[in-house]
C-alpha cells in the first residue's frame, strides 16, 4: 500500500524524535501551532532551546528534502518560535534545525543540520 504524504510526514516525525532523544536532547513539545503555522519539534540540549522543521521525502526526483524549508517557511517558523519563547517566558538562546529524511526502500537516511537558518538572517 502506497503511503500518501501526511503518512510520510508523521513517519519522518517519529523517525526525527528518536533520533534527537538519543543524540541527549529533551523533546519539550511537538506540532506546537500558532496561527495557521506549527513547528514540528520543540526540544532543549543544555538550556538551549532548538526549533526543529522536519522534512520527509520518499525520493529526491522533485529536490532533498531540507530544501523544502525556504525563506518564507523560515519566516514563519520564526513568528511560531517566538510565540513559544514569549508564552513560557523563556530567556534561554534558540537555535534552528532541520532534520531532512529521504525514505530509502526500508532504509531511511537522517540529515541533522543543526543551526540551518536564522529567520529574517
Amino acid at each position: 500500500m502506497k503511503k500518501d504524504h501526511l503518512d510520510t510526514g508523521r513517519d519522518g516525525e517519529r523517525l526525527a524524535i528518536d533520533f534527537l532523544v538519543r543524540k541527549g536532547y529533551t523533546i519539550r513539545t511537538t506540532n506546537f501551532r500558532f496561527g495557521r503555522t506549527e513547528v514540528d519539534i520543540i526540544c532543549q540540549k543544555d538550556d538551549l532551546i532548538i526549533f526543529v522543521e522536519v522534512k520527509a521525502r520518499r525520493s529526491h526526483v522533485h529536490g532533498f528534502p531540507e530544501e523544502a524549508v525556504n525563506d518564507r517557511k523560515q519566516e514563519v517558523i520564526g513568528e511560531v518560535a517566538e510565540e513559544y519563547i514569549l508564552s513560557n517566558g523563556l530567556k534561554n538562546e534558540i537555535r534552528f534545525d532541520v532534520i531532512s529524511i529521504l525514505y530509502r526502500g526500508r532504509n531511511s537516511e537522517i540529515y541533522h543540520i543543526e543551526d540551518a537558518f536564522y529567520p529574517g538572517g
